[in-house]
């Protein structure tokens, strides 16, 4: 980096100090909108799975000044605790929003963290709330967009959900805060100085793959209450001869890519709401055979065999070792199963959050279709995003099917509509164990977002989120 280039951590802070609400194009607003339904949806039904209940327990526990809500407990910690409790009930289904090119979670990130700020500093409005949503989910988005580009990322191993999760929540807390340049530049620094995540767990088969987000918007949210006291932070935490980009990528990183048409793009409006409680990856292949499904009739009792090919992203992340992959070991290896998806989309039709419990992987009904399978890498496949899926079904009275699949359900081309995000939010409801929100109260929540912009504080939200015990 030469001497007069200015890093991206200080082009990205003067945005966010910068612009308003009334420059956001409606298209932005709407998007931001989907995703913050989505969210606390999401949050809800994943509230008590393993690794978020006992961050959430865990952060109760230890207390501390009420400063941030728990997303349904009605229970207040401090901002940066409250900030990974609700970011770990998110991530855990894996059904929250993906930018499908960049490989990332921007909602997990950004809503969390503004949230825990809004509440700290209080009097956050929906219309401020948008806005610091949309450039979060632009920023984390443009960061993984610029890394290796043109290249597979998942080789490297890293999360990049959560290693970028530390700097973008740092600024957006910092926004939320009120923090000028300088000092949110000191915020990203500082989150850069604990940016972590891998994919390790997702190969074991771990909570932890669940937590990486929640690591990342507590350091974010943190580093930004360090630097509002005073605390510096690197001043080129992105771009520097030792920034994020020289030390983790190597240097293979795009600068276009990355801060290019700040203001004018806004990678918001490429967000996807996922249809399926699984990894993004799965869904082209879950599209396939819900095709085979609807047209030909194919069923858990007439297929011989399946044959699902893809691309090497998906066969490496997704499909390998197809023992664990077909028979789960547990709900993360479902939850990152070509063969899981497809099977239980062949056996009990479009996959649900049911369909991805510690009982449903013992489902015998699911596992001998999935038995049945086989996977194939396919080059002309090979994408650096969301990659096409095509999938063979055989059948036992020797009939072939192909379906094919190019761009999946809910993708920027295929959006779901807000009313479609209202419907999966209800479902989510409806999968909340041991705990309920009164329908009234579901009413509201739903009503506010879709009227946001006329909401005064959106404390408001997280209040009408809290449950009770079934």
């Amino acid at each position: 980096m030469s001497d007069n280039h200015v890093d991206a951590s200080m082009l990205f802070a003067r945005q966010f100090t910068s612009l308003k609400y009334e420059s956001l194009p409606d298209a932005v607003v709407s998007a931001a909108k989907k995703q913050i339904l989505d969210f606390f949806g999401v949050a809800l039904a994943g509230a008590m799975k393993a690794g978020a209940k006992e961050v959430r327990e865990l952060a109760i526990d230890m207390g501390g000044a009420p400063q941030s809500s728990i997303i349904g407990a009605g229970v207040k910690v401090p901002a940066p605790n409250a900030a990974q409790a609700n970011a770990t009930m998110t991530h855990s289904l894996d059904f929250d929003d993906v930018h499908e090119a960049a490989i990332m979670h921007p909602g997990v990130i950004s809503i969390p963290a503004a949230l825990a700020a809004g509440e700290l500093v209080g009097g956050l409005s929906g219309r401020d709330f948008i806005t610091v949503v949309a450039l979060g989910a632009d920023m984390i988005s443009r960061m993984g967009l610029a890394t290796r580009p043109g290249d597979n990322i998942h080789k490297y191993g890293w999360h990049l959900t959560s290693l970028n999760g530390y700097i973008a929540s740092a600024a957006v807390a910092s926004m939320v805060m009120g923090l000028d340049v300088d000092k949110m530049v000191s915020a990203m620094g500082i989150a850069y100085h604990q940016s972590a995540g891998n994919g390790q767990a997702v190969k074991d088969g771990v909570h932890t793959k669940r937590l990486g987000p929640g690591f990342s918007v507590r350091g974010g949210v943190y580093s930004a209450m360090l630097a509002q006291r005073g605390v510096t932070g690197a001043r080129n935490s992105l771009e520097g001869i030792q920034g994020l980009y020289n030390v983790y990528h190597l240097g293979q990183y795009s600068h276009e890519l990355l801060v290019g048409q700040l203001g004018e793009r806004f990678e918001t409006v490429n967000v996807t709401i996922k249809p399926y409680p699984c990894c993004r990856g799965v869904h082209p292949c879950i599209d396939c055979a819900l095709s085979l499904v609807r047209e030909h009739g194919v069923n858990a009792d007439n297929v011989k065999s399946i044959t699902i090919e893809v691309g090497k992203g998906p066969i490496e992340l997704l499909g390998e070792p197809l023992a664990d992959k077909a028979h789960p070991r547990n709900v993360v290896d479902a939850q990152f199963s070509l063969a899981w998806g497809v099977a239980t989309a062949i056996a009990k039709g479009r996959p649900s959050l049911k369909d991805y419990t510690d009982t449903a992987i013992k489902d015998p009904v699911t596992l001998a279709v999935a038995a049945k399978i086989k996977l194939n890498r396919d080059p002309a496949l090979d994408s650096t995003g969301l990659e096409p899926a095509r999938v063979i079904v055989e059948t036992t009275d020797g009939a072939v099917y192909t379906a094919f699949a190019e761009i999946a359900t809910g993708s920027p081309e295929r959006p779901l509509s807000f009313e479609d995000c209202e419907e999966k939010f209800r479902a989510c409801l409806l999968g909340m164990e041991g705990v309920s929100i009164p329908s009234a109260r579901a009413d509201e929540l739903v009503v506010s977002i879709r009227e946001l912009e006329r909401v005064e504080d959106v404390s408001r939200l997280l209040a009408l989120t809290f449950w009770n015990q079934a």
